[in-house]
């Protein structure tokens, strides 16, 4: 199936080969069809799987663009009212339809015109029942859409959304989109939608397949050195440390950017000016590592994040969700990692039953493994390394002083020279260890029931002692 099926209006088809779009992912194949029926919809998929096209699109193959807003998105934070603003006027854009975004911290005046003049607005919850309530606005939609409905939950949004739709028409067409489905959602749902249709793609797993899950266990007083370890060995292109708290992110950024890392700090005491600077450099290139609680990284939607790290474990399921949706996203795939003390054993259990994903156990690598990794690394870049010719003519210079082996092996002596491996040799526990924490959960009185609800089972499932000889240590 390709886009073309959809038989999209002209403009609206160019945009969407102009984009590079050729094959609808999964929920855009079943929830585009359902959409242009005029059903309502409730989809659920994880995050990073093109949900705004797949309401986007549809959505906007059926505006009238007679002047009015006729479409609303309501979403859990400003940075994602941007970038869903911004997807859904770079396919609008050849129709003619204007979008406004609204959400907290900017000019109310302003926000106020460019809904005048907008067919869609794309909005975060206070800010937009601000102008509800005070009268600024007024808004009478055929489409709403909540986007990342859980997450508004997660955030204390529900009585917010529940007030906005008193505001909005009862006539309408209305699109709930979530990467979890818990009870609130759904009575959510049955109090906002109409006989609507249902869209799952997560079957018993509600994380993206194309992540792999990781975790290693470390002593407390172990987490920064197992971290800068993996970084190490890792060595991600561009990646995003997960923390609880505000004073843990500021305190992990300076300690890693002591240690020669290029990171850069995302929480909520920051201003909005703040945030959106430490956002774009981390899209840009500007930065290779991101540290952000939970809250600042809502919504954020950057495609070449190879590396999510779980500091600490979150609290609940759904917010271990949405962290590692932060990588595998439009496709690729992705590596989420969490470091776990013998003490989160029973949370990492309950998110792992929550979720239905195999998390897999290793070990924290020791100096001699990433010595080797680190020189597969060098020769893999000389071999792909394109020959320029002033790097000839120096060789031509260098060779009547050195041989060719003195030479070649003073020129990666030099490179390999900044390659110190920090911290201790052993980082974290052993495979045998690990069980023997196991066995002592299964022992003691609050243990037994965790076995019973997998256990040192589920720990021999997802790499344990049956697999430890051919089980890597990375």
């Amino acid at each position: 199936m390709t886009f073309e099926d959809f038989h999209f209006k002209t403009p609206l088809a160019q945009a969407i080969r102009d984009a590079g779009f050729r094959e609808p992912s999964p929920v855009q194949k079943e929830a585009i069809p359902l959409v242009l029926e005029g059903r309502d919809l409730i989809a659920q998929a994880h995050t990073g799987t093109g949900k705004t096209a797949a309401f986007g699109l549809p959505m906007l193959e059926k505006l009238r663009c007679d002047g009015s807003v006729e479409a609303l998105v309501i979403v859990p934070t400003r940075e994602l009212a941007t970038q869903v603003s911004d997807e859904i006027f770079r396919f609008g854009k050849a129709l003619g339809i204007r979008t406004a975004t609204v959400y907290g911290g900017s000019s109310y005046s302003r926000q106020i015109q460019h809904v005048a003049n907008a067919s869609v607005v794309v909005a975060t919850p206070g800010r937009l029942i601000d102008l509800l309530q005070s009268g600024k606005i007024a808004l009478s939609p055929s489409f709403v859409i909540l986007d990342e409905a859980d997450e508004m939950l997660d955030m204390g949004f529900l009585d917010d959304i529940r007030e906005i739709f008193t505001h909005l028409p009862t006539e309408r067409q209305t699109l709930l989109f979530s990467a979890t489905m818990s009870k609130e959602i759904k009575a959510l749902a049955q109090s906002i939608l109409k006989d609507p249709a249902t869209v799952s793609i997560t079957g018993g797993n509600v994380t993206n397949e194309k992540i792999r899950q990781l975790f290693y266990v470390v002593d407390e007083k172990e987490r920064d050195d197992a971290l800068v370890r993996l970084l190490d060995y890792k060595n991600p292109e561009k990646s995003i440390i997960f923390c609880r708290m505000k004073k843990e992110v500021d305190r992990l950024r300076d300690f890693l950017a002591a240690q020669g890392y290029d990171a850069k700090g995302l929480h909520g005491d920051m201003d909005q000016r703040q945030r959106e600077a430490t956002i774009r450099a981390f899209k840009n290139g500007g930065a290779e590592i991101l540290i952000a609680t939970d809250v600042a990284a809502r919504g954020l939607d950057v495609n070449d994040v190879s590396h999510v790290f779980n500091y600490h474990l979150p609290f609940d399921p759904e917010s271990y969700v949405h962290r590692i949706g932060r990588t595998g996203r439009a496709g690729k795939e992705g590596t989420a990692i969490s470091i776990v003390s013998p003490h989160e054993f029973k949370s990492l259990q309950r998110i792992q039953k929550s979720v239905g994903s195999r998390i897999e156990s290793r070990i924290v690598p020791r100096i001699g493994e990433i010595h080797a990794k680190k020189s597969d690394d060098l020769l893999q870049r000389i071999r792909e390394a394109k020959i320029d010719n002033s790097a000839l003519e120096m060789i031509d210079i260098l060779k009547e002083e050195f041989d060719l082996t003195t030479l070649a092996a003073k020129l990666l002596s030099m490179v390999q020279s900044g390659e110190e491996v920090r911290g201790a040799d052993r980082i974290g526990k052993s495979l045998e260890e690990i069980e023997r924490l196991f066995e002592r959960l299964k022992n003691d009185r609050g243990g037994r029931g965790y076995n019973k609800r997998g256990g040192r089972g589920n720990y021999n499932r997802n790499g344990g002692r049956n697999k430890r000889r051919n089980e890597r240590r990375y």
